[in-house]
């Protein structure tokens, strides 16, 4: 696959579209109930803001000089936002099917915040993942990229220079999402085609399971 044509490293992705979605799926963990939240309905918030904050003031750029310590918080910040969507998933199959959350405007608040932050979780996810994540993609050897993007079929139209930016996986684990299949980019490697599967397993989970109880609820 392409990479920076020139001979120069190229200047890195900036760090902010990233962290807008981690203080978003912050928020939104802060507007679920607490019968699924995990633990102190704060510390999940708590974790991530400990460490998107310190990321995004000490390495506001992701490129190949990254160090060690910054991919690593930046793969244990991506962890607890996962570990969190995952546990909350869970308790609120378990709040539905013991009739626990019994309001049909808590339930439909509950799964369209799960929803939206099943969306940024795997959205960050990909980011991550494709191609050795944002501070080696585009390098020359970065790896075997796991998504085909539109954009890397254009090149005669002068995309040869393309890379796929944060919003470009956004966009991807949106509509993975909300049409349970790809639709615009390919996944390419099997582990990019099981982390897309299971977005999409959860994604019906809680359209199925959460909006159509709540419909009975609300009728």
């Amino acid at each position: 696959m392409a990479a920076v044509s020139s001979g120069t490293s190229p200047p890195g992705e900036p760090r902010w579209p990233a962290s807008l979605a981690v203080v978003a799926a912050l928020l939104l963990y802060v507007a679920l109930p607490e019968s699924v939240s995990f633990g102190p309905q704060w510390l999940i918030p708590a974790l991530e803001a400990a460490l998107v904050i310190p990321l995004t003031i000490v390495a506001p750029r992701r490129h190949s000089e990254e160090q060690r310590v910054v991919r690593l918080a930046s793969l244990i910040l991506l962890g607890i936002v996962l570990a969190g969507l995952g546990a909350s998933l869970v308790l609120l199959i378990h709040a539905v099917l013991s009739g626990e959350l019994k309001s049909g405007g808590e339930l439909i608040r509950s799964g369209a915040a799960l929803w939206l932050t099943l969306v940024i979780g795997f959205g960050l996810l990909y980011w991550e993942l494709d191609r050795g994540g944002p501070a080696v993609r585009g390098q020359a050897g970065d790896g075997a990229p796991d998504f085909l993007f539109p954009q890397m079929g254009t090149h005669e139209i002068g995309q040869e220079d393309w890379l796929p930016r944060f919003v470009d996986y956004l966009f991807l684990s949106f509509t993975n999402s909300t049409a349970f299949s790809p639709t615009d980019t390919l996944p390419l490697t099997a582990r990019a085609k099981l982390l897309m599967m299971t977005e999409a397993m959860g994604a019906i989970t809680i359209v199925v399971m959460v909006v159509g109880r709540a419909v009975n609820v609300l009728g």
